[in-house]
């Protein structure tokens, strides 16, 4: 959990209330080559402490985004700025599944407030200050 990921859920918020899907380990491996630092239950519970986040819960083990999706059944998906789906792809796998009326967004704007906002760039520096201690 870091700035971006709040941010994300503060302008979420501004469109309704906040579902939030965690990442299961093995989909975070699947999607980013890497297995998580934190596990997913943590992750869950720090999520769901969020002040804006209405619920919580871990992505399919499966991996149907799609079933989750169904199962929350939300007016809009706002997918983060580097949130590995294709804003288009996913709309057109909901009309196939016969739920039109999703709007799928993806906020545009990263939040840069702080040098550390991202996953990347905090371990960007975690990297960094291991390599000083060698």
């Amino acid at each position: 959990m870091h700035p971006g990921h709040v941010f994300l859920i503060e302008e979420a918020a501004k469109l309704g209330d906040v579902y939030v899907i965690v990442a299961t380990d093995k989909n975070r491996r699947f999607y980013s080559g890497e297995a998580p630092i934190v596990p997913e239950q943590q992750r869950l519970e720090v999520i769901k402490s969020i002040k804006n986040v209405k619920d919580a819960k871990l992505g399919r083990h499966d991996n149907d985004t799609l079933k989750t999706v169904e199962e929350i059944a939300p007016d809009i998906i706002l997918l983060g700025p580097d949130q590995k789906f294709s804003v288009e792809k996913l709309q057109n796998a909901l009309k196939l599944k016969g739920m039109f009326n999703i709007e799928v967004r993806r906020l545009e704007k990263y939040y840069d407030k702080y040098k550390l906002h991202s996953s990347s760039s905090i371990k960007k520096k975690i990297v960094e200050q291991n390599k000083k201690k060698v």
